[in-house]
């Protein structure tokens, strides 16, 4: 039997239709992860792009794989391209967007794979749905809850 890891995903979409874009998602990762905990999608105001932009789709899984890191990353961005992901510009809207949150209690720090997600304990519109699902999950930097993270950027931010 092969170990597995437990994973978290965020998911997110501003562009066409974007349950079904999101629907899309989950239906591939479902191909490679097991065990897969979908959370309920939330409508959330852009974060951290440029210009006028539409709301964004998200959501949250958690699920186990076998797969590496990196494996599993590429897997990710085969899912976002196979729906038409396209990057014109950094943060420019999207048809989907796909992130590694947490790869069981790894930190990766490498060109092209930073594990747990660098910016995820200061945005809501990921760890909402994750604690939804996941509260108990663990951030190996912190060793803080994903619902203490989330607890603690509410305080934060009044």
């Amino acid at each position: 039997m092969n170990n597995t890891t437990i994973v978290a995903i965020a998911l997110g979409s501003n562009l066409g239709d974007r349950d079904a874009h999101l629907d899309f998602a989950v239906s591939r990762l479902s191909q490679f992860l097991s065990d897969i905990t979908v959370s309920s999608r939330y409508d959330t105001a852009p974060v951290d792009v440029v210009g006028d932009q539409p709301t964004y789709l998200n959501a949250a899984l958690v699920g186990d794989t076998v797969l590496d890191p990196h494996a599993l990353l590429r897997e990710l961005q085969a899912i976002e391209l196979a729906d038409g992901r396209e990057r014109p510009y950094a943060n420019a809207p999207r048809t989907l967007d796909v992130d590694l949150i947490l790869y069981g209690q790894a930190i990766v720090d490498e060109r092209g794979l930073v594990v747990p997600h660098p910016r995820f304990r200061e945005r809501a519109f990921v760890l909402e749905p994750l604690a939804e699902i996941a509260p108990n999950l663990v951030d190996p930097v912190t060793e803080m809850t994903v619902g203490g993270l989330l607890r603690r950027l509410r305080a934060e931010m009044g």
